[in-house]
């Protein structure tokens, strides 16, 4: 795997899991509100979220990619 490979990757992953992360606190914050089951609630909540997420990161990135080439061109 060459370096480029590995960092697009490792982007995608970070990326995810951050976005799935604040994401669904949000939502189950706002959808539940917070109580004594929040926390177990927002981790089941996240790593759903972050099985979808990462997966849509790297089928979509090829297509954003070449979208902001075309804005920044």
């Amino acid at each position: 795997m060459t370096k480029e490979k590995k960092q697009q990757l490792t982007f995608a992953l970070i990326m995810s899991m951050l976005m799935a992360f604040c994401m669904s606190g949000i939502l189950t914050a706002l959808n539940t509100g917070f109580d004594a089951g929040f926390l177990s609630r927002w981790l089941r909540a996240f790593l759903v979220a972050w099985a979808c997420a990462f997966p849509l990161v790297l089928l979509f990135a090829p297509f954003t990619r070449k979208l902001v080439a075309r804005f920044v061109a």
